[in-house]
């Protein structure tokens, strides 16, 4: 009798144990991360980097500037000291923050001051917002590296986040809800089928 009560005893530990592993190895492989970039406007940095391998989300909002709850009017007249930015959260077993910058690069044109094809004025200028230290010093090295793509000196803001201020829900996948949309027909889509090559290698 004792030989069965230790018997069933032991059975109940490993039956235990084996329900225990399968969440802790979850945890493991669901941890993510946050990036944040601007590179003009966030419908057309949204909808690249949305098409990216290991990325689970991507936010449209604002940060950079000084304005609280900004709304999008407010940024886009330039006195929030805003950009018009994306947050993006990854799995860094997946793709990595490297592999997030150098889609940045391709994504916009970091030489060009204040300015994405048709939208201009500092809502749209080239920004990469640091969430540690380790971001700042792969975001340094990274622009270095990619100078001498661009015959122009690149001129993204390389600044830490203080705060990020999500956009009006209508801003939020809109290219995805809005694919006939001019805006979107004429610039986005003809931007996301130039570098779909490159999308689909990171």
């Amino acid at each position: 009798m004792k030989y069965v009560n230790w018997l069933l005893i032991t059975l109940a530990l490993v039956v235990s144990r084996a329900d225990e592993a399968p969440d802790k190895k979850m945890n493991a492989t669901n941890k993510t991360e946050l990036a944040t970039f601007g590179g003009g406007c966030f419908w057309c940095m949204e909808a690249v980097f949305e098409r990216l391998d290991g990325v689970k989300a991507v936010i449209s909002g604002y940060a950079g500037g000084t304005t609280e709850n900004p709304g999008y009017k407010e940024v886009c007249g330039g006195g929030t000291g805003h950009a018009e930015v994306i947050q993006v959260e990854f799995d860094p077993q997946r793709i990595t923050y490297d592999k997030l910058l150098a889609t940045c690069w391709e994504a916009h044109d970091p030489a060009s001051l204040h300015r994405q094809a048709a939208a201009s004025g500092t809502p749209y200028r080239s920004i990469i917002l640091y969430h540690n230290e380790g971001q700042r010093q792969v975001a340094e090295k990274s622009k270095e590296q990619a100078q001498w793509r661009f015959p122009r000196p690149i001129v993204t803001e390389i600044v830490p986040l203080t705060k990020f201020y999500k956009a009006e829900e209508y801003h939020q996948d809109y290219f995805r809800k809005n694919p006939n949309v001019p805006y979107c027909a004429v610039v986005i889509r003809p931007k996301l089928e130039k570098l779909k090559p490159k999308l689909e290698s990171h």
